[in-house]
């Protein structure tokens, strides 16, 4: 029990420490608030339950880095357990006759959880202190080409050191002050652990104990009031805005769907993102929940091959430029530099592949895939400012409606002497067979067409292909951020498919899968949409394709529009599995598995600068299988892996899960 004196000392200080975090508070709601659009937040009983399951469970920390994962869940459990014994401690230093630490049954099992989680997370703290200190790997720290903001990686270790030796002191002072009342007041079966410790002090004097008692109580609550306006500027405060970063979520049909832009409104200056301010709200709030992890950066096939991009990177610059300007900014004043003069550069803009890698990485739901391409719109639509080789495949759309400049007249030029069928010859099929662009003009991608057109018939299919009438969904103008290009393609293609309405459409390319299912419905497009490997895979499964068994070890490239955009894991696995002599994996696969290097419009350009092609790396760890097949289901995957495989005059053959299956009916 304190005295009165004492009494008002704390109350002042916790009164000095709430106004000033309300203070900073206060400006980063107004920061967020520049922000365009408003939060839609998911306030339902199943969206706060799936948050609250999230924030107790730490499920997706625990996808990268189990042990060190561990280590943290152990202090972040700790902390969350913490702001209830704060409170309580507090509450039985300012109130006479609370009971909280009596022999009161109601609170042995509250003093148990303290005693364990105090212990836990003192040893999480030191190990993680260590590691990063210490230990030092590569995966926290950055290649010299990232642009980081002068002093960022002393701020983040110096932030880090701070936190680190608070918690510290605030969880170990508390610690001791338990094992020194134990020691005056006897042992307590319910604190096992400071009971073991206040053996130490057998023998002090009464007096000297509850010095230690009061002292051991001003250094741990005195820490963590003194703590928390600081707090609000650390990385930590992502304890905070993670649950708010799930909660406010729009909902989406796949990771990759992109918010439509109004070209009609002729009130809006500014189209995608140039300062930070021109960000979505909930991109904003991305760079106070950032961890500072790097896991997105580890995940990232264009830093993992030695270009510029880093995620990460991108979220730290924006945090600490907020700290800094976050004054400017949260008063309404523009903020002073664009994106890419502070967060992130030009090429590394380019260098992203659109993948997603870094979304699903991200154990605080930050998107910053979909910073890079709100940046891209701003370059071309803004400013014109994009790679060259991209300016031959816009035109190429604008002319002939697809990238390699095929007229419509030849986009059927691979079925020649095949029996093909197309919409005009039947107006009313079961499924609409949307070829795609690559047929037109790629060998490899012409061999697919070939084989799945082979399954359709001899599965007695009711099908029908679009033919001349059948454009470029408009993906890779879109990931290339030209969105006005792709508004008109995707108006276009809509009007078709409306006239048409098909029943199911099924495509062999994930690109064009992922458009027409995802990113149509916000031009009043909506369609069944299947891809190939499921519409394969359930023909099996129906009996109505009698297979014969191979003979060769294969493997499966997942590629990103496929698995980690639209989650079409099993399908192709099934499939492979059963006609297969073995099937094995590659080391990252389904979920994590690794670009081939021609998303987001790089088919078009060459890859920026690095140690590497990413394409290389793949089929490098294709190789590692000692599969005698890899298996594809993307156009622009064969062709990647295919010019990897000659480079590497490796012998291993690649086909598209099409190609094996017509082989084997």
């Amino acid at each position: 029990m304190l005295s009165i004196l004492e009494k008002i000392i704390l109350l002042t200080l916790l009164l000095s420490s709430i106004f000033f975090a309300s203070y900073v508070a206060i400006r980063i709601i107004k920061i967020v608030g520049r922000g365009r659009g408003s939060p839609h937040w998911n306030l339902s009983g199943k969206g706060v339950l799936k948050t609250s399951a999230q924030l107790i469970s730490l499920k997706t920390t625990f996808n990268l880095r189990k042990i060190t994962s561990f280590f943290h869940a152990l202090i972040a459990w700790c902390f969350l357990y913490y702001l209830v014994v704060n409170i309580v401690d507090i509450a039985e230093a300012l109130i006479p006759d609370t009971y909280f630490y009596s022999s009161s049954n109601i609170w042995n099992p509250f003093r148990f959880g303290a005693d364990l989680l105090s212990v836990l997370a003192l040893i999480g703290m030191i190990v993680l202190l260590l590691r990063r200190f210490v230990l030092k790997p590569d995966e926290i720290t950055f290649r010299d080409n990232i642009l980081l903001l002068p002093g960022a990686l002393r701020k983040i270790n110096r932030d880090s050191a701070i936190v680190g030796f608070f918690i510290l002191i605030h969880i170990g002072a508390r610690f001791l002050g338990q094992s020194f009342r134990i020691a005056l007041n006897g042992y307590d079966p319910w604190q096992p652990l400071a009971s073991m410790v206040s053996i130490n002090w057998a023998g002090v004097s009464e007096y000297k104990l509850i010095i230690a008692i009061q002292t051991a109580f001003w250094v741990s609550l005195g820490s963590i009031i003194l703590f928390v306006p600081y707090f609000l500027y650390s990385k930590h405060i992502h304890i905070f805005f993670s649950p708010i970063n799930h909660l406010i979520q729009p909902v989406r049909r796949s990771i990759g769907e992109l918010d439509k832009l109004d070209f009609e409104d002729e009130s809006i200056e500014q189209y995608g993102v140039s300062r930070i301010e021109d960000l979505g709200w909930e991109q904003i709030l991305d760079s106070f929940a950032c961890i500072m992890c790097n896991r997105c950066q580890v995940e990232c096939p264009a830093y993992e091959t030695g270009k510029e991009l880093s995620p990460a990177a991108m979220e730290i610059n924006k945090r600490l430029y907020l700290n800094k300007e976050g004054r400017r900014i949260s008063r309404g004043d523009p903020s002073l530099k664009r994106l890419v003069e502070f967060a992130i550069t030009e090429n590394a803009i380019w260098a992203c592949t659109t993948c997603g890698a870094c979304i699903k990485a991200c154990p605080v739901n930050n998107e910053p895939m979909r910073d890079i391409l709100d940046i891209r719109r701003s370059l071309v639509l803004m400013e014109n400012n994009f790679p060259e080789q991209l300016q031959v495949i816009f035109r190429n759309l604008e002319r002939n409606k697809n990238p390699w400049n095929i007229t419509p007249s030849e986009r059927l030029n691979w079925a020649n002497g095949l029996p093909i069928t197309t919409i005009k010859q039947n107006s009313d099929p079961d499924v609409l067979w949307w070829v795609g662009c690559a047929p037109a003009a790629d060998y490899h991608a012409q061999k697919t067409a070939r084989a799945f057109l082979k399954i359709l018939t001899t599965a007695n299919i009711n099908y029908a292909v679009l033919g001349e009438l059948e454009n470029c969904t408009g993906d890779s103008a879109r990931r290339a951020g030209n969105e006005y290009l792709f508004s008109e393609m995707a108006a276009e293609n809509v009007e078709i498919l409306n006239s048409i309405s098909p029943i199911h459409i099924v495509t062999t390319c994930p690109h064009c899968l992922h458009t027409l299912k995802n990113e149509y419905p916000a031009f009043d497009g909506n369609y069944r949409v299947s891809h190939h490997t499921e519409f394969i895979d359930n023909l099996i499964k129906s009996g109505q394709l009698n297979l014969k068994k191979r003979t060769e070890i294969i493997t499966y490239h997942d590629p990103c529009y496929l698995s980690r955009h639209n989650k079409i894991i099993d399908p192709p696995r099934h499939t492979l599995s059963d006609i297969s002599g073995e099937y094995v994996e590659m080391p990252r696969n389904k979920i994590r598995s690794f670009c081939c290097g021609a998303g987001g419009a790089q088919m078009w350009k060459e890859e920026e600068d690095g140690t590497e092609r990413v394409s290389s790396n793949r089929f490098r760890e294709a190789e590692s299988t000692n599969a005698d097949i890899t298996a594809v289901s993307c156009p622009f995957c064969m062709i990647m892996l295919s010019d990897a495989a000659k480079e590497n005059r490796s012998e291993m053959q690649l086909f598209d899960i099409a190609e094996i299956i017509a082989t084997q009916i």
